[in-house]
């Protein structure tokens, strides 16, 4: 508890809940670094998938780069309006599931929940990358260095979402400065500069065959950059967060939001194109041009730190999504009850644990690799922007409204452009590994509907507005005791038996006729008169025994409750419990699921 206090902090009050709102300086910090962190890594996917063609395919960089820089203002576009008209958040799902029904829903969801996972994973891996290009010798330890700041996210996270906002703002505003700094220096510098040529390049890039350039291929670029357009989401998700006006202030942010994002996104684009910049695995994208701006001196290394830094705290978006999009799929009977409870700093603490947790395990399972992990990003997210779309436009045409029109265009090119992104995304993915993502998708819709059925199946069982309810009759109440010797503890338990209605029966086991004659001794002097009842056992089986006892009243008496009251002897020091036999604790085991038999554990605590 200590330790929890110290790493998490003092537990807040609820009516402390509207002080942890955002304002819109913190909320840029924390819901867009996600999508703006992406800049560092996004270009140089489109590089990689160019390369195959040879050299002169990298021309078509900036044509690719444009083409998403479009699909930034019509999200931006199209989510500012999904932002005004829900303002209670939850994003895709929560548009699918008002206008196109629970599966569509689901679909979005779990699209979204494995994206906010793999944005965890790629972030960090991909910031760890940043690091290992200007410190080499730490490229082995990369899988390392990952987990330590997965677990420092998810600490900060808990500590609650204005504190995480404050300790994370200064970081992230300081790592946009820097790509920033990049930018503007390394696009004035290439005005006046005549441009490099790319170094010829081994046959289909890094270790493969020459590919010729055919529209699959420019098709595959634009589907790797796609990457840059992940998180653009995540405001829409947490309106609820912002203070008031909260969808005002959600709107203004995710306008800052794309301006940086496309600012970035298209300067690094242009600057890895005039310079002829080829990916390496050893050296990101960004790490070369900085070297070629800056040189290898101080600010080369501010630029590398600040683009570490941000890709890491990318991953604290998702900690932003995720577990309030779990909070309301807990609230619709989605996800287990528990997601949807506040922790001790007013913040979903359960999803926040649940994300850094399978974050952790992707990033062992893919090594840390940013590549690897690349091909199973953005195809849950561009389903979830499809779903989100498309459903406004039933929203436009079943509500209409104030300028409906002008609105059903804008979500209707949302629609049209997602859905064919997504189209293009997942079939020039699907075989290096976005299969996965469909696979687990349908995987997790089949265990929204199974927690739901369950849920659905308690209410139905446990409401009282069934035909034919009545209060219930009074019951007979059959109290057991059972005893194994006489002592301080079993004294205790009848002690307490005598306090509850109904008959009380001792029952102990007759398994040597010499103790049992000395139980029976004692219990005359302590038994406080209550019956005691021997149970034969021939085949020395004291919990059988019991049960049947037990199981014989129960068929005698349909109509009685037996309350079964255990002594139970707690040692002092937790390891002192392999001494005892956990004969309390199998007893209990056996008979919690048995129907009228209720169980009350009766302590005896022992002295150090």
């Amino acid at each position: 508890m200590i330790l929890k206090r110290w790493l998490v902090g003092d537990p807040l009050k609820t009516t402390q809940a509207s002080h942890e709102r955002l304002s819109k300086t913190l909320a840029l910090a924390i819901f867009s670094s996600n999508a703006i962190s992406s800049v560092a890594y996004a270009s140089e996917e489109i590089l990689l998938v160019l390369i195959l063609a040879g050299t002169a395919a990298v021309a078509w960089s900036i044509p690719v780069s444009l083409a998403i820089l479009f699909l930034v203002l019509v999200l931006t576009i199209s989510y500012r309006q999904i932002i005004y008209e829900y303002p209670e958040g939850g994003g895709a799902y929560i548009v699918a599931r008002s206008n196109l029904g629970d599966v569509p829903a689901l679909i979005a969801a779990a699209a979204l929940m494995i994206d906010y996972v793999l944005t965890v994973a790629v972030s960090v891996a991909a910031g760890v990358a940043a690091l290992t290009s200007a410190i080499p010798s730490l490229f082995i330890h990369r899988e390392a260095l990952g987990l330590v700041a997965i677990l420092f996210i998810v600490v900060m996270n808990l500590r609650g979402v204005r504190e995480s906002g404050k300790f994370f703002a200064i970081p992230t505003y300081l790592a946009i400065g820097a790509l920033g700094l990049l930018v503007v220096i390394g696009t004035v510098q290439s005005f006046f500069s005549s441009g490099a040529v790319p170094p010829p390049a081994s046959p289909g890039g890094p270790g493969g065959e020459m590919e010729n350039l055919t529209l699959f291929l420019i098709l595959r670029s634009f589907a790797a950059g796609c990457s840059a357009v992940t998180g653009m989401e995540v405001i829409s998700n947490g309106v609820k967060a912002f203070r008031h006006p909260e969808s005002k202030n959600a709107a203004t942010t995710m306008i800052w939001m794309s301006a940086i994002l496309a600012s970035l996104f298209i300067g690094i684009s242009w600057m890895a194109y005039h310079h002829g910049i080829l990916a390496k695995v050893d050296e990101t994208v960004v790490s070369q041009l900085a070297r070629l701006t800056f040189g290898s001196g101080a600010i080369y290394y501010a630029v590398q730190i600040g683009t570490m830094t941000l890709l890491v705290l990318a991953a604290n978006s998702a900690f932003a999504g995720f577990p309030h999009l779990a909070s309301i799929l807990a609230r619709d009977g989605f996800m287990p009850h528990q997601m949807a409870t506040f922790g001790d700093r007013l913040v979903f603490s359960n999803g926040i644990i649940i994300l850094g947790f399978f974050a952790c395990l992707l990033l062992v399972l893919f090594q840390g690799n940013t590549h690897a992990l690349i091909p199973l990003y953005a195809i849950g997210v561009f389903v979830s922007f499809t779903l989100s779309q498309a459903g406004m436009v039933k929203r436009w045409l079943v509500k209409k409204g104030v300028h409906w029109r002008k609105k059903l265009i804008v979500n209707g090119v949302g629609a049209v452009t997602t859905g064919i992104a997504t189209v293009i995304i997942a079939s020039t993915k699907f075989m290096q590994g976005a299969w996965i993502v469909f696979l687990l998708v349908a995987v997790l819709i089949l265990m929204f509907r199974g927690i739901r059925s369950h849920y659905k199946a308690v209410s139905e069982q446990i409401t009282l507005d069934r035909r034919g309810q009545r209060p219930p009759m009074p019951r007979r109440n059959i109290v057991i005791i059972p005893i194994s010797g006489v002592n301080r503890a079993v004294v205790r338990a009848v002690d307490y038996a005598r306090s509850r209605p109904g008959e009380i029966r001792a029952v102990f086991v007759d398994l040597d006729p010499e103790e049992s004659a000395k139980v029976k001794i004692q219990w005359a002097q302590w038994g406080c008169g209550v019956n005691l009842i021997a149970l034969p056992s021939p085949y020395r089986s004291v919990l059988g025994s019991l049960l049947d006892y037990i199981e014989g009243i129960l068929e005698k008496e349909p109509d009685t409750w037996v309350n079964v009251v255990i002594p139970e002897i707690l040692p002092a020091r937790w390891w002192q419990n392999i001494l005892h036999n956990q004969r309390a604790l199998l007893l209990k085991a056996s008979l919690l699921f048995k129907d009228r038999v209720i169980l009350t554990d009766v302590p005896f605590h022992l002295a150090r």
